[in-house]
């Protein structure tokens, strides 16, 4: 007896090799109906006998295409129709739009190997592309995820491609980016007079042996443009960094393949199967101490950056070059990835020789994604290229359409409708004109795929964050608007209970840079009992303060000295040998002790961050930082694990009090010993408050905790001890996280009033 079901399937199921699958599905199951895109998913209505019908069903759950990801699968039974067959009808756009859109994915495996086949049509080239590979966020325009809304609608299908896009068996049926060298993009080499010096292959040759002469070359990728040079050309990187006065910070790697790659680093079977990945992301691991890659790379550490080639583009081009190459992102400091060659000759005339183009859009900018294993702790630092967007079905729906903006620093956006969590790719820092107008621009693009108008907004504590002042005149221009305000590191435990899901109390340790607190100081060591919906702070670090304000965050040397004047006089600081006092003037120290005393533009903050900073300098290891969170890179650099000792510390009244500690360490000259002792003492810290709550699990968020020996330490005790406990793996452990964060405390406070989220005490 034939039966009719009706299903509607939601999740990664558009541009995927969805429809293409169900279809061959059907047909070896004798199944008659339909299968069509819609703006919420994907749409059936089937028809066969029942035993063929729950294979179906079964067949659809068990062997998906390996991009699609199924989050709600409905099913009902209908009335029959009389299907004679089985047929993929033209999409429909004319529903809430709800379908999730899928990651750039990097170059599959079959396409790879037709990249190399001479015998094949698409040999070497550069934009070969199937259902299971390529970009999907970088060109999309809007939804539902078909050519013409995609930045592909400017390309014909030439005769063959059309045969291929049409035919139901084909592994590129329905594939948005199919195209070749007949019907597709169109490579340039570009000179710095915006000159055409080659086209096609002929393009990829001559950057090759420009890159082999010492060149710096932009390419375009998926998301936005990489600045390329051979990763060997000590004299190349030392311009490279002058010119892009980038003095220290490590640029990552691109290797043609994993065995060139491991030629170069150590890497264990987790990092192995991250770095091989079909998302491809940058995985900071450990160097060979014999590599033969420049020193410059990655001065002064032992961890370097790796990737492989996720684009046939990149492919092709190492091909050529047959060397790493060093590939790091276009972008000037504060500002986002750039996405036009127009925008590299203005802004990188000066650093970039050459232009490798092409002429399709990139309509979405998205980073690299970068991670690491602490052990085999996983970490996300950066969630980017082929990780984002990132969504997730809840177990129930939202009453208000949510936005949640993130925070000033690695900004990312989160928007919540029905029982849909959408969060953004990396966006970046907000410092500048041309950061904030990527805030405004990736909203803009999220706000045109789901057709979303947020109904609350949640946004930081802090008064001086452009998110905060931007939602502030949002609200002011919108008066029926509702809003909540989230404090920064309660936000940081509340991405951590998202991605677990956690409901119940926990133990939440936000240790960072800094955050604006209840009290009005700038907070950054804070231990809380927290639930997604009330928290309360019990410990934290006594603070330190920051001479010179944002000064003191690039100079760990005023950290060390403001922890110096707390605990000694100035007479007394004359009598003292130690490396952060050489690094100023008698007048200096005099006019910042005044400061200090005062309270001139010298707040206070609990920062762990700060405190790694301040150790550093009277280590004499980083006095002045060329980037962010380089004083806790380079100290790991002198960890001993050997050595157990902890330097001691004094908790009262829930204050941790560090005099103990500085005292020895003006006593001391081994830096390996300074350092190792202040991991040994921070982990101590954190277990001697657990032991204190041994019922609740632990949980761990906030920028410090991308420090790998620090997290190794922890992972260690907590298995020792049989501890419960938390890292977030799957969103950035930093301020790229808090997005979600705000979103998960808007979601379990549903009332839409205005109100702040504060702690209970």
């Amino acid at each position: 007896m034939v039966t009719n079901r009706q299903i509607h399937i939601s999740g990664i199921v558009q541009g995927v090799g969805f429809r293409p699958f169900v279809y061959q599905l059907a047909h070896r199951l004798d199944i008659n109906g339909y299968v069509r895109n819609d703006p919420a998913g994907v749409r059936l209505e089937i028809e066969g006998r029942h035993a063929d019908i729950e294979a179906f069903m079964q067949g659809i759950r068990s062997d998906l295409p390996p991009l699609a990801r199924i989050d709600t699968f409905l099913s009902k039974v209908g009335e029959c129709r009389g299907y004679t067959q089985f047929d993929i009808l033209q999409s429909q756009s004319n529903e809430d739009k709800t379908a999730m859109i899928s990651p750039d994915i990097a170059l599959c495996q079959h396409c790879l190997d037709e990249m190399h086949d001479p015998l094949n049509r698409r040999y070497g080239y550069p934009f070969i592309s199937c259902t299971d590979c390529g970009p999907r966020y970088s060109i999309i325009r809007t939804l539902p995820y078909d050519r013409p809304n995609t930045s592909m609608r400017f390309f014909e299908l030439c005769a063959a491609c059309s045969e291929e896009y049409i035919d139901p068996l084909n592994r590129r049926f329905h594939a948005q980016t199919i195209s070749c060298f007949d019907c597709g993009p169109t490579l340039s080499f570009l000179d710095k007079a915006h000159q055409v010096l080659a086209e096609g292959k002929n393009a990829i040759t001559l950057c090759a042996d420009l890159i082999q002469k010492g060149g710096i070359v932009a390419l375009k990728g998926l998301g936005g443009f990489h600045l390329l040079c051979d990763a060997k050309n000590t004299q190349t990187l030392a311009k490279l960094r002058q010119q892009k006065q980038r003095p220290a910070k490590p640029f990552a790697v691109m290797f043609q393949d994993i065995e060139t790659l491991e030629t170069c680093v150590e890497i264990s079977s987790e990092e192995r199967a991250l770095i091989t990945s079909k998302e491809k992301p940058i995985v900071i691991v450990s160097k060979h101490s014999s590599t033969t890659l420049s020193e410059l790379i990655a001065p002064g550490i032992d961890r370097l950056g790796v990737f492989l080639p996720y684009t046939p583009l990149h492919h092709l081009l190492l091909k050529q070059i047959g060397t790493p190459l060093v590939a790091t992102s276009a972008n000037l400091s504060d500002e986002p990835i750039m996405r036009k060659s127009s925008e590299v000759f203005e802004k990188l005339g000066s650093v970039v020789d050459f232009v490798l183009d092409h002429d399709r859009e990139i309509l979405n900018a998205n980073d690299d994604s970068v991670m690491q294993f602490a052990s085999t702790q996983k970490i996300t630092l950066r969630t980017g290229r082929g990780h984002a967007p990132k969504s997730m079905k809840l177990p129930f729906k939202s009453p208000k359409k949510i936005l949640s903006l993130g925070a000033n620093q690695k900004n990312s956006i989160t928007i919540v409708f029905d029982d849909t969590l959408v969060m953004s790719p990396h966006i970046g820092d907000l410092n500048s004109l041309q950061a904030f107008e990527y805030f405004e621009r990736t909203l803009h693009s999220l706000k045109r795929f789901y057709d979303f108008e947020p109904e609350l907004i949640v946004y930081d504590k802090h008064p001086a964050y452009m998110t905060t002042q931007w939602a502030k005149q949002l609200k002011a221009a919108n008066p029926t608007l509702k809003s909540l305000e989230v404090q920064h590191h309660y936000a940081h435990l509340l991405a951590g209970m998202a991605e677990f899901r956690l409901h119940d109390k926990v133990l939440g340790f936000a240790f960072d840079g800094t955050g604006f607190g209840d009290d009005g100081t700038l907070w950054g060591g804070e231990v809380m009992i927290a639930n997604a919906q009330h928290y309360e702070r019990i410990v934290t670090f006594a603070p330190i303060c920051l001479l010179g304000a944002d000064k003191a965050i690039k100079e760990p040397r005023r950290s060390a000295l403001a922890l110096l004047f707390a605990h000694y006089s100035l007479d007394e600081l004359e009598t003292l040998c130690v490396s952060t006092l050489k690094q100023f003037s008698t007048e200096e120290i005099h006019i910042l002790h005044k400061a200090y005393t005062q309270g001139i533009n010298a707040p206070l903050s609990s920062s762990v961050g700060r405190l790694f900073d301040a150790v550093a300098s009277l280590a004499d290891i980083v006095q002045i930082s060329s980037y962010e969170g380089e004083s806790g890179l380079m100290m790991e650099q002198y960890v001993d694990e050997h050595m157990t000792e902890s330097f001691p510390f004094t908790v009262h009244n829930g204050i941790i009090n560090l005099e103990p500690m500085l005292k020895m360490i003006l006593c001391m000259e081994d830096k390996r010993e300074i350092v190792s002792r202040f991991f040994n003492m921070i982990t101590d810290i954190i277990f001697q408050t657990a032991a204190e709550y041994p019922a609740l699990p632990l949980l761990f968020s906030g920028g410090v905790f991308q420090n790998r020996v620090l997290v190794e330490k922890i992972v260690k005790r907590c298995i020792s001890q049989k501890r419960r406990y938390y890292i977030p793996t799957e969103i950035a452990i930093n301020d790229g996280g808090i997005s979600l964060g705000q979103a998960w405390f808007a979601l379990h406070h549903s009332e839409n009033k205005t109100s702040t989220a504060r702690s209970s005490v």
